[in-house]
This record gives structure tokens, sequence and C-alpha cells, in this order.
């Protein structure tokens, strides 16, 4: 059975993630178009030409608990597949579990990888940024004294201040309407392209030292002598012409030499891959160059003061305060791996710092 599953940690209520699984026109900006149905449970995704899909989809309501779950049958063409969106309430918000199944007909491989790629895009990108922009909308930027909606942060005042990176930053919200109209342009359906961010280090730095026990180049590993040619250092300078009479015949024994121990070179890369009105989704590339799989990585990301973390996607991670630490599986020797998370936080669109194993990310 072939099957496409999707999970995502939502900083919204049920209510308002169900309005976008539902309403054609949040779908369409998120998902795709869809006609108005002749039928109240009968609909037509217009998929067709959409990463992984070869025509429209003609999809019928099978199970519908608001807000809940929603269970689509959809057709396409001589296929059919059932979807299934499961919501579950969580402290911060909810849970979004997408699932699609392979119920009749086929699909090759790089179908099946493009498709997956499509939902992945649309469920964790585009439709956390539809979620943000109904949010915005629900803010009253008058009511400074009782707080904004339950799906928003309180944003702080004139003479409030927030500190990062050790500078002073004044958060001012004046001019309440202008601030809206710039706002609801800027939350655009689709996110875009990620800003570049300072540099942590200079690009001349090198992002791994080598150990203290070894004094090769960053990039070649540590070389050990072999025994034999420390043996032969110290022969007598000044050998016989003849052989001796009173020689053994025996060869000298020599010591085996002792071959490089393979060596883990680890960097990290950070680059932010998209920002959203109320956060932005980053990205951590490790890369090994040394001749030896790299265990028991540390990635640790520096957060801006408030920021949450969730919807990671390739490592195991815990947050303490600002700092989110990262590990993970084994990255290869001569290979890579790469981890993606979301970060809930209104005024930046970046983190304050990323080490790994105690080394500078290189930041792109």
């Amino acid at each position: 059975m072939i099957e496409i599953g999707i999970e995502v940690d939502l900083f919204h209520p049920s209510e308002t993630v169900w309005r976008a699984l539902t309403e054609p026109a949040l779908l369409a900006k998120w998902f795709a178009e869809s006609t108005p149905p002749e039928q109240p449970e009968r609909l037509l995704l217009r998929t067709a030409g959409l990463p992984g899909f070869d025509a429209d989809v003609e999809a019928t309501v099978v199970e519908r608990q608001a807000p809940q779950r929603y269970v689509l049958d959809c057709r396409e063409g001589a296929q059919r597949t059932r979807l299934t969106c499961q919501i579950v309430p969580a402290g911060h918000g909810c849970r979004l579990s997408v699932q699609e199944v392979l119920v009749d007909g086929e699909w090759d491989a790089e179908r099946h990888a493009r498709r997956s790629e499509h939902h992945q895009q649309a469920v964790t990108v585009r439709l956390p940024a539809i979620l943000d922009w109904l949010a915005f909308q629900r803010v009253d930027l008058r009511r400074a004294e009782g707080g904004l909606t339950a799906e928003l942060p309180v944003v702080r005042l004139i003479g409030d201040v927030r500190t990062r990176a050790g500078r002073r930053r004044a958060g001012v919200i004046g001019g309440g309407l202008a601030f809206l109209v710039l706002a609801g342009g800027a939350a655009v359906w689709l996110t875009r392209p990620a800003p570049r961010i300072p540099e942590a280090t200079p690009q001349s730095t090198p992002l791994l030292q080598p150990s203290s026990t070894s004094s090769a180049p960053l990039g070649a590993p540590s070389r050990t002598a072999p025994t034999a040619a420390r043996s032969s250092a110290t022969a007598s300078p000044s050998p016989s012409p003849s052989p001796s009479p009173t020689l053994s015949t025996t060869a000298p024994t020599q010591s085996p030499s002792t071959s490089p121990t393979p060596v883990a070179l680890l960097t990290a890369r950070y680059q932010t891959v998209s920002d959203r009105l109320f956060g932005y989704r980053g990205e951590v590339k490790m890369s090994n160059a040394g001749d030896a799989e790299k265990r028991d990585w540390v990635v640790a990301v520096t957060l801006a003061a408030g920021a949450t973390i969730n919807n990671v996607n390739g490592a195991e991670w815990r947050q303490d305060g600002q700092v989110v630490t990262f590990t993970g599986k084994a990255v290869p020797a001569q290979g890579s791996t790469t981890f993606r998370f979301d970060v809930r936080d209104t005024f930046t669109k970046a983190p304050e710092g990323c080490t790994v194993d105690g080394s500078p990310c290189e930041v792109q």
C-alpha cells in the first residue's frame, strides 16, 4: 500500500484550521482551487498540472466531524485515493495529520516523490501562512489594555523594549490603521524567498576547530608515523660495507605500521527557507567531510526571546528557554543530513545563533 503522511503542529485553534480545510475560498489559497459543488458532499479540485497530479480530482466527502475529522474519497482518472485529515487540540493550538493512501491504480517512484513534496509544502508552509493571515484579521490594535486574540502573542506598545544580541529594540505600534494595511498586503499566500541574516562569524573563520590533541589542519585527518619508519631513522649513520660474520641470518623484527584513525569532520549551515507573518521556517544542513561517520552530534540554535519551536522534521529536539538542542541519526562519511523546523516569532525572522558541537554554523 502506497501512502503519504504529514503531521504539523499549528499555533491556531481547531476551528480556524477546519475552516481552511473545508471552505473553498481558503482551500484554493494553500492547496487547490475547487468548483462550486452541485451536491453538498461532492467537489472538484483543480489539481491538473500540480506536482504529482495528472488530472483534476473528483472528491466525495465520506466522513465529516467538525472540527476534528475530514475524510475524502478522491478519484483522479483511473486512480482512487483516500485522503484523511485529523485535527487534535493541543496546548498551543492543534496538531493536524494528513494522510493520503492509494486504493486503486499505481504511482511510480517519481510521481510519488513529487506528490509527497507538494503535500509537504502545502501543509507545512502555505497552510500556516493562511492561518496567520486569518488570525491577523481578528486583531484590534486599539485593545491595548485588554490584550489581543487568543491566537496572537501580546503586541508590545510604545516604550516597551525587547533586547536581542545585546542591542535594545523598541517596538512602536503607532498609526494602527497604516500598520494594518501594510501587514494585510504582506500576508501573501505563498512564502517569499528567505532574507539573509548577519553572519555569525567571518567566512574565512573555520567552522569546526581541529581537536586539541592533533596538529593537523582543518579538513585533514591526523596521521601517526609508522613504527617501521621511526626504527629506520635511528639506524647507525655508518653501516659496515660488508655483512658481519657474527650477524644472525634471521631478519630483524619490525613493529607493524599503525593505520591512521578515521576522523569525522562535521560542519553545519543554517538558512531561513521561508518566513511568514508570525514566524519562519529554518533549515540546518550538516556535512561530514571526514572518512568516518559522525555519531552523537549536537546542534544548538538560540532563538530570540519569547520564540517557540515546533514541527521539526529530521531530528529530535528539546527547547530550554531560548536554546533549542537538536540530535539525530549519524551523519555518514562524505555525506550530509538536513533537518527543518518552524519557529513562532512575530518580531524576528532568524535565530540569534547556531552551533554544531560547539563550533559556529555557517549562515546562508
